[in-house]
Protein backbone atom coordinates (compact mmCIF):
# COMPACT_ATOMS: atom_id res chain seq x y z
CA UNK A 1 0.00 0.00 0.00
CA UNK A 2 1.52 3.01 -1.17
CA UNK A 3 0.42 6.32 -2.07
CA UNK A 4 2.37 6.57 -5.02
CA UNK A 5 0.73 3.84 -6.75
CA UNK A 6 -2.79 4.19 -5.33
CA UNK A 7 -2.91 7.99 -5.15
CA UNK A 8 -0.51 9.13 -8.42
CA UNK A 9 -3.34 11.21 -9.21
CA UNK A 10 -4.08 12.86 -6.11
CA UNK A 11 -1.10 15.55 -5.44
CA UNK A 12 -4.00 18.46 -4.52
CA UNK A 13 -5.60 16.50 -1.80
CA UNK A 14 -2.38 15.06 -0.62
CA UNK A 15 -1.40 18.33 0.00
CA UNK A 16 -4.45 19.25 1.67
CA UNK A 17 -4.87 16.62 3.79
CA UNK A 18 -1.09 16.87 5.11
CA UNK A 19 -2.03 20.52 5.76
CA UNK A 20 -4.94 19.24 7.80
CA UNK A 21 -2.60 16.60 9.52
CA UNK A 22 -0.65 19.12 10.67
CA UNK A 23 -3.61 21.78 11.80
CA UNK A 24 -4.52 18.40 14.03
CA UNK A 25 -0.89 18.18 15.69
CA UNK A 26 -1.01 21.83 16.47
CA UNK A 27 -4.44 21.46 17.90
CA UNK A 28 -3.55 18.97 19.93
CA UNK A 29 -0.65 21.17 21.17
CA UNK A 30 -2.97 24.01 22.25
CA UNK A 31 -5.35 21.34 24.03
CA UNK A 32 -1.81 20.14 26.05
CA UNK A 33 -1.23 23.70 26.61
CA UNK A 34 -4.30 25.04 27.94
CA UNK A 35 -4.79 21.83 30.30
CA UNK A 36 -0.70 22.80 31.51
CA UNK A 37 -2.28 26.11 32.72
CA UNK A 38 -5.40 24.95 34.08
CA UNK A 39 -3.08 22.53 35.99
CA UNK A 40 -1.00 25.74 37.22
CA UNK A 41 -3.75 27.68 38.22
CA UNK A 42 -5.40 24.88 40.20
CA UNK A 43 -2.35 24.55 41.59
CA UNK A 44 -2.27 28.32 42.42
CA UNK A 45 -5.93 27.88 43.87
CA UNK A 46 -4.88 25.07 46.33
CA UNK A 47 -2.11 26.70 47.70
CA UNK A 48 -3.74 29.56 48.33
CA UNK A 49 -6.32 27.95 49.59
CA UNK A 50 -3.67 25.87 51.71
CA UNK A 51 -2.35 29.51 52.77
CA UNK A 52 -5.58 31.24 53.33
CA UNK A 53 -6.72 28.70 56.37
CA UNK A 54 -3.51 27.98 57.60
CA UNK A 55 -2.69 29.49 61.56
CA UNK A 56 -1.42 32.95 61.73
CA UNK A 57 1.39 33.08 63.96
CA UNK A 58 1.50 34.06 67.90
CA UNK A 59 -2.24 33.92 67.34
CA UNK A 60 -4.93 32.74 69.03
CA UNK A 61 -5.73 30.36 66.17
CA UNK A 62 -2.33 29.14 67.10
CA UNK A 63 -2.82 27.95 70.20
CA UNK A 64 -6.47 25.87 69.05
CA UNK A 65 -3.95 23.72 67.07
CA UNK A 66 -3.39 21.63 70.22
CA UNK A 67 -6.49 19.79 69.68
CA UNK A 68 -5.90 17.07 67.46
CA UNK A 69 -9.26 17.43 65.56
CA UNK A 70 -7.34 20.99 64.59
CA UNK A 71 -4.59 19.38 63.88
CA UNK A 72 -5.60 16.80 61.51
CA UNK A 73 -7.40 20.08 59.94
CA UNK A 74 -3.51 21.78 59.85
CA UNK A 75 -2.78 18.10 57.95
CA UNK A 76 -4.92 18.30 55.86
CA UNK A 77 -4.20 21.81 54.80
CA UNK A 78 -0.29 21.05 54.30
CA UNK A 79 -1.25 17.43 52.67
CA UNK A 80 -3.35 20.09 49.84
CA UNK A 81 -0.17 22.14 49.21
CA UNK A 82 2.05 18.82 48.76
CA UNK A 83 -0.89 17.67 46.16
CA UNK A 84 -0.81 21.38 44.80
CA UNK A 85 2.81 20.68 43.92
CA UNK A 86 2.03 17.55 42.28
CA UNK A 87 -0.70 19.53 39.77
CA UNK A 88 2.72 21.65 39.19
CA UNK A 89 5.05 18.92 37.86
CA UNK A 90 2.04 17.93 35.60
CA UNK A 91 2.53 21.04 34.42
CA UNK A 92 6.09 20.96 33.75
CA UNK A 93 6.14 17.86 32.61
CA UNK A 94 3.57 18.28 29.96
CA UNK A 95 5.33 21.32 28.94
CA UNK A 96 8.83 20.19 28.59
CA UNK A 97 7.83 16.42 27.94
CA UNK A 98 4.89 17.08 24.92
CA UNK A 99 3.73 20.85 24.22
CA UNK A 100 8.06 22.03 23.48
CA UNK A 101 8.84 18.44 21.81
CA UNK A 102 5.45 18.82 19.33
CA UNK A 103 6.01 22.20 18.94
CA UNK A 104 9.40 21.69 17.26
CA UNK A 105 8.89 18.66 15.21
CA UNK A 106 5.73 20.88 14.02
CA UNK A 107 8.42 23.44 12.77
CA UNK A 108 10.41 19.94 11.14
CA UNK A 109 7.16 18.85 9.54
CA UNK A 110 6.09 21.84 7.65
CA UNK A 111 9.30 22.40 6.38
CA UNK A 112 10.10 18.63 5.40
CA UNK A 113 6.31 18.76 3.56
CA UNK A 114 7.28 22.14 2.34
CA UNK A 115 10.18 20.45 0.30
CA UNK A 116 8.46 17.48 -0.64
CA UNK A 117 5.76 19.18 -2.27
CA UNK A 118 8.10 21.20 -3.75
CA UNK A 119 10.20 18.68 -5.63
CA UNK A 120 6.13 17.37 -6.76
CA UNK A 121 5.45 20.72 -8.44
CA UNK A 122 8.75 20.85 -10.02
CA UNK A 123 8.22 17.18 -11.66
CA UNK A 124 4.64 18.31 -12.52
CA UNK A 125 6.06 21.61 -13.97
CA UNK A 126 8.48 19.15 -16.38
CA UNK A 127 5.88 17.31 -17.60
CA UNK A 128 3.98 20.22 -18.34
CA UNK A 129 7.39 21.63 -20.16
CA UNK A 130 7.57 18.06 -22.07
CA UNK A 131 3.85 17.85 -23.09
CA UNK A 132 3.93 21.39 -24.51
CA UNK A 133 7.28 20.75 -26.17
CA UNK A 134 5.33 17.39 -27.74
CA UNK A 135 2.59 19.68 -28.88
CA UNK A 136 4.62 21.73 -30.49
CA UNK A 137 6.10 19.23 -32.29
CA UNK A 138 2.85 17.41 -34.12
CA UNK A 139 1.88 20.39 -34.62
CA UNK A 140 4.72 21.60 -36.66
CA UNK A 141 4.46 17.74 -38.26
CA UNK A 142 0.98 18.47 -39.02
CA UNK A 143 1.78 22.13 -40.25
CA UNK A 144 4.58 20.78 -42.79
CA UNK A 145 2.29 17.45 -43.76
CA UNK A 146 -1.13 19.65 -45.64
CA UNK A 147 2.06 22.33 -46.94
CA UNK A 148 3.41 18.96 -48.64
CA UNK A 149 0.34 17.93 -49.71
CA UNK A 150 -0.78 21.05 -51.34
CA UNK A 151 3.06 21.63 -53.05
CA UNK A 152 2.17 18.26 -54.38
CA UNK A 153 -1.28 18.44 -55.61
CA UNK A 154 0.26 22.46 -57.41
CA UNK A 155 3.23 20.20 -58.88
CA UNK A 156 0.48 17.50 -60.41
CA UNK A 157 -1.73 20.84 -61.15
CA UNK A 158 0.87 22.36 -63.24
CA UNK A 159 2.41 19.15 -64.74
CA UNK A 160 -0.83 18.39 -66.75
CA UNK A 161 -1.78 21.90 -68.15
CA UNK A 162 0.22 22.19 -71.18
CA UNK A 163 -0.13 26.13 -71.81
CA UNK A 164 2.44 25.80 -68.21
CA UNK A 165 6.38 26.36 -69.25
CA UNK A 166 8.54 23.55 -68.53
CA UNK A 167 10.46 25.84 -66.34
CA UNK A 168 7.07 26.66 -63.77
CA UNK A 169 6.49 22.85 -63.94
CA UNK A 170 9.99 22.53 -62.76
CA UNK A 171 9.89 25.06 -60.02
CA UNK A 172 6.68 23.16 -58.53
CA UNK A 173 8.36 20.03 -58.39
CA UNK A 174 11.36 21.69 -56.55
CA UNK A 175 8.80 22.88 -54.08
CA UNK A 176 7.00 19.85 -53.59
CA UNK A 177 10.08 18.04 -52.90
CA UNK A 178 10.92 20.75 -50.27
CA UNK A 179 7.70 20.62 -49.07
CA UNK A 180 7.78 16.74 -48.23
CA UNK A 181 11.05 16.82 -46.80
CA UNK A 182 9.97 19.22 -44.09
CA UNK A 183 7.46 16.84 -43.35
CA UNK A 184 9.70 13.81 -42.91
CA UNK A 185 12.11 16.17 -40.63
CA UNK A 186 8.48 17.65 -38.77
CA UNK A 187 7.69 14.02 -38.93
CA UNK A 188 11.11 12.67 -37.53
CA UNK A 189 11.34 15.38 -34.72
CA UNK A 190 7.92 14.66 -33.45
CA UNK A 191 8.36 11.17 -33.70
CA UNK A 192 11.53 11.67 -30.83
CA UNK A 193 9.66 13.86 -28.90
CA UNK A 194 6.84 11.90 -28.36
CA UNK A 195 9.31 9.18 -27.27
CA UNK A 196 11.26 11.46 -24.93
CA UNK A 197 7.69 12.52 -23.58
CA UNK A 198 6.56 9.05 -23.11
CA UNK A 199 9.80 7.88 -21.18
CA UNK A 200 9.44 11.52 -19.18
CA UNK A 201 5.45 10.42 -18.46
CA UNK A 202 6.95 6.78 -17.46
CA UNK A 203 9.50 8.04 -15.10
CA UNK A 204 7.04 10.99 -14.00
CA UNK A 205 4.35 8.44 -12.67
CA UNK A 206 6.55 5.46 -12.01
CA UNK A 207 9.92 6.75 -10.39
CA UNK A 208 9.52 10.30 -9.06
CA UNK A 209 5.90 10.61 -8.00
CA UNK A 210 5.91 7.47 -6.46
CA UNK A 211 9.32 8.62 -4.54
CA UNK A 212 7.80 11.85 -3.38
CA UNK A 213 4.28 10.81 -2.41
CA UNK A 214 5.95 7.72 0.02
CA UNK A 215 7.99 10.60 1.01
CA UNK A 216 4.98 12.57 1.78
CA UNK A 217 2.92 9.39 3.33
CA UNK A 218 6.36 8.37 5.56
CA UNK A 219 5.69 12.19 7.30
CA UNK A 220 2.47 11.51 7.37
CA UNK A 221 2.72 8.43 8.97
CA UNK A 222 5.60 9.79 11.42
CA UNK A 223 3.08 12.56 12.38
CA UNK A 224 0.45 10.12 13.19
CA UNK A 225 3.00 7.98 15.51
CA UNK A 226 4.15 11.18 16.98
CA UNK A 227 0.79 12.80 18.20
CA UNK A 228 -0.11 8.39 19.49
CA UNK A 229 3.24 8.65 21.83
CA UNK A 230 2.32 12.33 23.02
CA UNK A 231 -1.25 11.42 24.04
CA UNK A 232 0.32 8.03 25.81
CA UNK A 233 2.77 10.70 27.67
CA UNK A 234 -0.14 12.53 28.22
CA UNK A 235 -1.40 9.78 30.00
CA UNK A 236 1.89 8.58 31.52
CA UNK A 237 2.56 12.16 32.87
CA UNK A 238 -0.74 11.89 35.17
CA UNK A 239 -0.02 8.52 36.08
CA UNK A 240 3.40 9.17 37.46
CA UNK A 241 2.03 11.47 40.25
CA UNK A 242 -0.72 9.50 41.01
CA UNK A 243 1.21 7.64 43.93
CA UNK A 244 2.16 10.85 45.14
CA UNK A 245 -1.33 11.97 45.53
CA UNK A 246 -2.24 8.90 46.86
CA UNK A 247 0.48 9.66 49.91
CA UNK A 248 -1.01 13.24 50.62
CA UNK A 249 -4.43 11.49 50.38
CA UNK A 250 -3.39 8.91 52.55
CA UNK A 251 -1.84 11.34 54.77
CA UNK A 252 -5.28 13.43 55.10
CA UNK A 253 -6.48 9.61 55.83
CA UNK A 254 -4.52 8.89 58.80
CA UNK A 255 -4.55 12.64 60.30
CA UNK A 256 -8.61 12.15 60.05
CA UNK A 257 -7.71 8.91 62.03
CA UNK A 258 -5.24 10.48 64.71
CA UNK A 259 -8.43 12.65 65.80
CA UNK A 260 -8.92 11.74 69.41
CA UNK A 261 -12.03 12.67 71.31
CA UNK A 262 -10.89 11.90 74.55
CA UNK A 263 -7.75 13.96 74.11
CA UNK A 264 -9.13 16.93 72.90
CA UNK A 265 -11.76 16.78 75.89
CA UNK A 266 -8.97 16.52 78.26
CA UNK A 267 -7.37 19.84 76.61
CA UNK A 268 -10.39 21.46 77.10
CA UNK A 269 -9.85 20.42 80.85
CA UNK A 270 -6.46 21.68 81.00
CA UNK A 271 -7.11 24.95 79.06
CA UNK A 272 -9.91 25.90 81.54
CA UNK A 273 -10.02 24.03 84.89
CA UNK A 274 -10.01 26.57 87.54
CA UNK A 275 -8.71 24.91 90.47
CA UNK A 276 -11.46 25.57 92.10
CA UNK A 277 -13.73 23.33 94.62
CA UNK A 278 -17.78 23.71 93.79
CA UNK A 279 -19.80 26.18 95.63
CA UNK A 280 -21.77 24.69 99.09
CA UNK A 281 -24.96 24.77 100.09
CA UNK A 282 -26.16 28.41 100.99
CA UNK A 283 -28.15 28.86 104.12
CA UNK A 284 -31.40 29.85 104.58
CA UNK A 285 -31.78 33.92 105.46
CA UNK A 286 -34.46 34.22 107.63
CA UNK A 287 -36.17 38.34 107.00
CA UNK A 288 -38.93 37.39 109.60
CA UNK A 289 -36.47 39.20 112.15
CA UNK A 290 -37.24 42.81 113.75
CA UNK A 291 -36.46 45.65 111.17
CA UNK A 292 -33.46 46.07 112.69
CA UNK A 293 -32.09 42.23 112.55
CA UNK A 294 -28.70 41.14 112.54
CA UNK A 295 -27.34 40.85 109.66
CA UNK A 296 -27.14 37.45 108.19
CA UNK A 297 -24.33 35.28 107.40
CA UNK A 298 -24.28 35.47 103.52
CA UNK A 299 -25.87 39.60 102.79
CA UNK A 300 -23.46 42.77 103.30
CA UNK A 301 -21.95 44.12 106.15
CA UNK A 302 -24.32 47.06 107.87
CA UNK A 303 -21.29 49.09 106.78
CA UNK A 304 -19.01 48.45 104.03
CA UNK A 305 -16.00 50.59 105.85
CA UNK A 306 -16.60 48.02 109.26
CA UNK A 307 -15.41 45.27 107.67
CA UNK A 308 -15.22 43.24 104.47
CA UNK A 309 -18.70 41.44 103.28
CA UNK A 310 -17.99 37.96 103.40
CA UNK A 311 -19.96 34.75 102.48
CA UNK A 312 -21.06 32.05 105.39
CA UNK A 313 -21.67 28.54 104.04
CA UNK A 314 -23.13 25.90 105.89
CA UNK A 315 -20.69 22.57 106.34
CA UNK A 316 -17.47 22.10 107.28
CA UNK A 317 -16.90 22.44 103.09
CA UNK A 318 -16.92 26.26 102.27
CA UNK A 319 -18.21 26.93 98.91
CA UNK A 320 -16.80 29.97 96.47
CA UNK A 321 -19.08 31.58 93.90
CA UNK A 322 -15.72 32.20 91.41
CA UNK A 323 -17.28 29.78 88.50
CA UNK A 324 -20.10 32.40 88.17
CA UNK A 325 -17.98 35.20 88.71
CA UNK A 326 -17.05 36.64 84.44
CA UNK A 327 -13.62 37.28 84.06
CA UNK A 328 -12.34 40.63 84.16
CA UNK A 329 -11.34 41.73 80.45
CA UNK A 330 -9.48 45.22 81.33
CA UNK A 331 -5.66 45.49 81.79
CA UNK A 332 -4.41 41.45 82.86
CA UNK A 333 -2.65 42.28 85.86
CA UNK A 334 1.47 41.55 85.94
CA UNK A 335 1.19 38.31 88.09
CA UNK A 336 -2.28 36.93 86.19
CA UNK A 337 -3.75 37.21 89.93
CA UNK A 338 -7.28 37.73 87.60
CA UNK A 339 -7.27 34.07 86.66
CA UNK A 340 -8.15 31.11 87.87
CA UNK A 341 -5.40 28.92 90.43
CA UNK A 342 -4.97 26.51 87.82
CA UNK A 343 -4.71 29.08 84.92
CA UNK A 344 -2.59 31.72 86.71
CA UNK A 345 -0.61 28.14 87.79
CA UNK A 346 0.13 27.68 84.08
CA UNK A 347 0.74 30.69 82.60
CA UNK A 348 3.44 31.55 85.74
CA UNK A 349 4.92 28.88 84.70
CA UNK A 350 4.99 29.40 80.84
CA UNK A 351 6.50 33.14 81.41
CA UNK A 352 9.03 30.88 83.66
CA UNK A 353 10.23 29.01 81.14
CA UNK A 354 9.87 31.64 78.43
CA UNK A 355 12.60 33.57 81.37
CA UNK A 356 14.49 30.69 81.20
CA UNK A 357 14.97 30.50 77.71
CA UNK A 358 15.72 34.29 77.20
CA UNK A 359 18.55 33.91 79.97
CA UNK A 360 19.97 30.86 78.63
CA UNK A 361 20.36 32.62 74.79
CA UNK A 362 22.04 36.04 77.06
CA UNK A 363 24.25 33.91 78.20
CA UNK A 364 25.26 32.20 75.27
CA UNK A 365 25.92 35.62 73.59
CA UNK A 366 28.19 36.38 76.56
CA UNK A 367 29.99 33.52 76.53
CA UNK A 368 30.40 33.79 72.58
CA UNK A 369 31.43 37.30 73.55
CA UNK A 370 33.88 36.36 76.24
CA UNK A 371 35.76 34.07 73.82
CA UNK A 372 35.99 36.50 70.96
CA UNK A 373 37.55 38.88 73.52
CA UNK A 374 39.87 35.96 74.73
CA UNK A 375 41.14 35.58 71.07
CA UNK A 376 41.25 39.48 70.68
CA UNK A 377 43.92 39.16 74.22
CA UNK A 378 45.73 36.40 71.79
CA UNK A 379 45.97 38.02 68.61
CA UNK A 380 45.92 42.17 69.14
CA UNK A 381 46.05 42.16 65.47
CA UNK A 382 42.68 40.53 65.08
CA UNK A 383 40.71 42.90 67.34
CA UNK A 384 40.51 45.74 70.51
CA UNK A 385 39.52 43.38 73.58
CA UNK A 386 38.63 46.54 75.01
CA UNK A 387 35.82 47.50 72.49
CA UNK A 388 33.64 44.56 73.53
CA UNK A 389 33.89 45.49 77.64
CA UNK A 390 30.93 47.85 76.86
CA UNK A 391 28.70 44.61 75.19
CA UNK A 392 29.38 42.61 77.29
CA UNK A 393 28.44 44.43 80.18
CA UNK A 394 24.91 45.36 78.36
CA UNK A 395 24.73 41.21 78.54
CA UNK A 396 25.82 40.96 81.84
CA UNK A 397 22.84 43.68 83.05
CA UNK A 398 20.33 41.97 80.46
CA UNK A 399 21.06 38.43 82.34
CA UNK A 400 20.75 39.93 85.73
CA UNK A 401 17.55 41.50 85.27
CA UNK A 402 15.96 38.83 83.20
CA UNK A 403 17.03 36.74 86.59
CA UNK A 404 15.31 39.14 88.48
CA UNK A 405 12.42 39.23 86.22
CA UNK A 406 12.59 35.09 86.74
CA UNK A 407 12.62 35.17 90.42
CA UNK A 408 9.46 37.28 90.91
CA UNK A 409 7.63 34.60 88.42
CA UNK A 410 8.93 31.78 90.16
CA UNK A 411 7.99 33.48 93.45
CA UNK A 412 4.29 34.28 92.39
CA UNK A 413 4.69 30.22 91.01
CA UNK A 414 6.02 29.34 94.32
CA UNK A 415 2.67 31.24 95.98
CA UNK A 416 0.95 29.30 93.66
CA UNK A 417 1.67 25.70 93.75
CA UNK A 418 1.59 26.68 97.91
CA UNK A 419 5.49 26.35 98.40
CA UNK A 420 5.19 29.60 99.80
CA UNK A 421 2.72 31.61 102.21
CA UNK A 422 0.12 33.36 99.99
CA UNK A 423 1.50 37.23 100.12
CA UNK A 424 -0.81 40.01 101.66
CA UNK A 425 -2.26 42.80 100.57
CA UNK A 426 0.67 44.80 101.04
CA UNK A 427 2.79 42.00 98.20
CA UNK A 428 0.43 42.52 95.41
CA UNK A 429 0.29 46.02 95.97
CA UNK A 430 4.42 46.32 95.38
CA UNK A 431 3.15 43.72 92.15
CA UNK A 432 1.33 46.41 90.36
CA UNK A 433 -2.10 44.91 90.85
CA UNK A 434 -3.29 47.52 93.23
CA UNK A 435 -2.95 50.61 94.17
CA UNK A 436 -5.63 51.53 96.84
CA UNK A 437 -4.79 52.58 100.45
CA UNK A 438 -4.79 50.43 103.22
CA UNK A 439 -4.99 46.72 103.93
CA UNK A 440 -7.59 44.57 104.62
CA UNK A 441 -9.27 43.78 107.65
CA UNK A 442 -8.72 40.06 108.69
CA UNK A 443 -12.30 37.88 108.90
CA UNK A 444 -12.81 35.12 110.39
CA UNK A 445 -13.49 32.87 107.64
CA UNK A 446 -9.96 33.50 105.87
CA UNK A 447 -8.57 30.24 106.57
CA UNK A 448 -12.07 28.74 104.84
CA UNK A 449 -11.49 30.67 101.83
CA UNK A 450 -8.27 29.85 100.50
CA UNK A 451 -8.31 28.49 97.16
CA UNK A 452 -7.20 24.51 97.08
CA UNK A 453 -4.05 25.41 95.54
CA UNK A 454 -3.29 27.95 97.59
CA UNK A 455 -3.16 30.85 95.34
CA UNK A 456 -5.99 33.16 96.36
CA UNK A 457 -6.00 34.85 99.58
CA UNK A 458 -8.80 36.07 102.03
CA UNK A 459 -8.52 39.51 100.36
CA UNK A 460 -8.86 37.83 96.63
CA UNK A 461 -11.84 35.90 97.41
CA UNK A 462 -13.43 38.71 99.13
CA UNK A 463 -12.99 41.21 96.82
CA UNK A 464 -14.85 38.99 93.76
CA UNK A 465 -17.35 38.34 96.83
CA UNK A 466 -18.36 41.64 96.64
CA UNK A 467 -18.41 41.95 93.21
CA UNK A 468 -21.09 38.71 93.15
CA UNK A 469 -22.96 40.02 96.27
CA UNK A 470 -23.52 43.78 95.10
CA UNK A 471 -24.63 42.82 92.01
CA UNK A 472 -27.00 40.75 93.96
CA UNK A 473 -28.04 43.17 96.67
CA UNK A 474 -28.28 46.35 93.55
CA UNK A 475 -31.37 44.15 92.15
CA UNK A 476 -32.90 43.96 95.58
CA UNK A 477 -33.13 47.57 96.56
CA UNK A 478 -33.29 48.87 93.77
CA UNK A 479 -36.37 50.42 94.84
CA UNK A 480 -34.22 52.79 97.36
CA UNK A 481 -33.03 55.84 97.10
CA UNK A 482 -30.02 56.48 95.32
CA UNK A 483 -26.47 56.75 97.23
CA UNK A 484 -25.63 60.31 97.83
CA UNK A 485 -22.48 61.60 96.45
CA UNK A 486 -19.17 62.12 98.13
CA UNK A 487 -16.93 63.59 95.85
CA UNK A 488 -15.29 62.89 92.20
CA UNK A 489 -12.77 61.00 90.62
CA UNK A 490 -10.95 61.19 87.43
CA UNK A 491 -10.29 57.58 84.98
CA UNK A 492 -6.68 57.32 84.52
CA UNK A 493 -6.67 54.54 82.55
CA UNK A 494 -9.64 52.57 80.45
CA UNK A 495 -11.88 49.74 82.09
CA UNK A 496 -14.01 47.75 80.66
CA UNK A 497 -16.77 46.65 83.15
CA UNK A 498 -17.61 43.10 81.94
CA UNK A 499 -18.11 41.75 85.31
CA UNK A 500 -21.00 41.95 86.83
CA UNK A 501 -21.75 44.90 89.16
CA UNK A 502 -19.13 47.02 87.52
CA UNK A 503 -18.80 50.03 84.68
CA UNK A 504 -16.87 50.98 82.05
CA UNK A 505 -14.85 54.16 82.38
CA UNK A 506 -13.20 56.17 79.46
CA UNK A 507 -9.51 57.33 80.47
CA UNK A 508 -9.84 61.11 81.33
CA UNK A 509 -13.82 61.00 81.61
CA UNK A 510 -15.16 62.68 85.24
CA UNK A 511 -17.48 60.53 87.46
CA UNK A 512 -19.57 60.77 90.61
CA UNK A 513 -18.03 59.04 93.79
CA UNK A 514 -20.71 57.41 96.14
CA UNK A 515 -18.89 54.75 97.64
CA UNK A 516 -14.83 54.62 98.55
CA UNK A 517 -12.77 51.98 98.85
CA UNK A 518 -13.00 49.91 101.62
CA UNK A 519 -9.99 48.20 101.78
CA UNK A 520 -11.32 45.37 98.64
CA UNK A 521 -9.83 47.60 95.90
CA UNK A 522 -13.26 48.51 94.17
CA UNK A 523 -14.44 52.38 94.28
CA UNK A 524 -18.18 52.73 93.67
CA UNK A 525 -18.99 55.40 91.07
CA UNK A 526 -21.79 56.81 89.05
CA UNK A 527 -22.26 58.98 85.65
CA UNK A 528 -25.65 59.16 85.77
CA UNK A 529 -29.33 58.38 87.37
CA UNK A 530 -29.28 55.35 86.03
CA UNK A 531 -25.17 54.50 85.45
CA UNK A 532 -23.08 52.86 88.66
CA UNK A 533 -21.01 50.53 89.91
CA UNK A 534 -17.76 49.34 90.55
CA UNK A 535 -14.08 50.14 89.29
CA UNK A 536 -10.65 49.29 90.87
CA UNK A 537 -9.28 52.10 92.48
CA UNK A 538 -6.13 51.78 91.35
CA UNK A 539 -8.04 52.81 88.35
CA UNK A 540 -9.33 56.64 89.07
CA UNK A 541 -7.84 59.24 91.04
CA UNK A 542 -10.66 59.98 93.90
CA UNK A 543 -11.59 63.48 94.70
CA UNK A 544 -13.78 63.81 98.19
CA UNK A 545 -16.18 66.43 99.36
CA UNK A 546 -14.77 66.81 103.06
CA UNK A 547 -18.47 68.41 103.36
CA UNK A 548 -20.46 65.76 102.01
CA UNK A 549 -22.21 62.52 103.56
CA UNK A 550 -20.78 58.95 104.45
CA UNK A 551 -22.20 56.86 101.96
CA UNK A 552 -25.41 55.41 102.75
CA UNK A 553 -25.21 52.41 103.68
CA UNK A 554 -27.79 48.58 103.33
CA UNK A 555 -29.11 47.98 106.77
Amino acid sequence: MSWGTELWDQFDNLEKHTQWGIDVLEKYIKFVKERTEIELSYAKQLRNLSKKYQPKKNSKEEEEYKYTSCKAFLSTLNEMNDYAGQHEVISENMTSQITVDLARFVQELKQERKSNFHDGRKAQQHMETCWKHLESSKRRFERDCKEADRAQQYFEKMDADINVTKADVEKARQQAQIRHQMAEDSKADYSSSLQKFNQEQHEYYHTHIPSIFQKIQEMEERRIVRIGESMKTYAEVDRQVIPIIGKCLDGIVKAAEAINQKSDSQLVIEAYKSGFEPPGDIEFEDYTQPMKRTVSDNSLSNSRGDGKPELKFGGKSKGKLWPFIKKNKGATPEDFSNLPPEQRRKKLQQKVDELNKEIQKEMDQRDAITKMKDVYLKNPQMGDPASLDHKLTEVSQNIEKLRLEAQKFEAWLAEVEGRLPARGEQARRQSGMYDGQGAPTANSCAQDRESPDGSYTEERSQENEVKVLATDFDDEFDDEEPLPAIGTCKALYTFEGQNEGTISVMEGEILYVIEEDKGDGWTRIRRNEDEEGYVPTSYVEVYLDKNAKGAKTYI
